[in-house]
């Protein structure tokens, strides 16, 4: 007869820690808290095991996670775990395409600054190379327009001195 008592009494025992459990669940998805297996023991005064031991409480404590928390809403949307695991999938994909658009501004950012230290400190090329290189190209053709007119001036100087020589040759033999 005592086995029996004794079976009753952990079975009441075990059916007011379920209730515990029932409840705080309940309270929780009121509340908003977190609806883990720690939390909910805890608040249920009982050892987590209890719920693992217990696998219909633990379903209901995981399908009570799964629900949107506090009162739906009247006009606006539905929160469910899909809809904050998509909302977090993106959120990390538009964090993705950030971190990959600040490091290329950075890259521009640096390489800009580089190119102004670099004139700055005179080492580099000047601001104006175009201006420079228009200078070179008209400088360059002037100079093949003045090796082409010596070059004219020098034929007409030596036709000059051919004449001259010629001149002078009549010259002498006339006299």
């Amino acid at each position: 007869m005592t086995t029996t008592a004794m079976n009753d009494g952990r079975r009441v025992g075990s059916e007011r820690r379920r209730d515990r459990v029932q409840a705080a669940v309940d309270a929780a998805v009121r509340a908003g808290t977190p609806l883990t297996a720690a939390a909910i023991a805890r608040a249920a005064g009982v050892d987590r095991t209890f719920l693992y031991r217990h696998r219909d409480l633990l379903d209901q404590l995981h399908a009570a996670a799964r629900e949107p928390a506090g009162p739906a809403p009247a006009n606006g949307p539905t929160v469910t775990l899909a809809s904050l695991r998509a909302d977090l999938a993106n959120a990390t994909a538009r964090n993705t395409r950030f971190l990959a658009r600040i490091q290329q501004l950075e890259k521009r950012l640096s390489r800009t600054l580089g190119e102004q230290i670099w004139r700055a400190s005179g080492l580099g090329a000047p601001a104006d190379i175009e201006e420079l290189q228009r200078t070179i190209t008209q400088l360059e053709q002037k100079t093949v327009e003045l090796t082409a007119a010596l070059e004219e001036r020098e034929a007409e100087l030596e036709a000059a001195r051919a004449a001259n020589r010629e001149l002078t040759r009549a010259l002498n033999q006339q006299g």
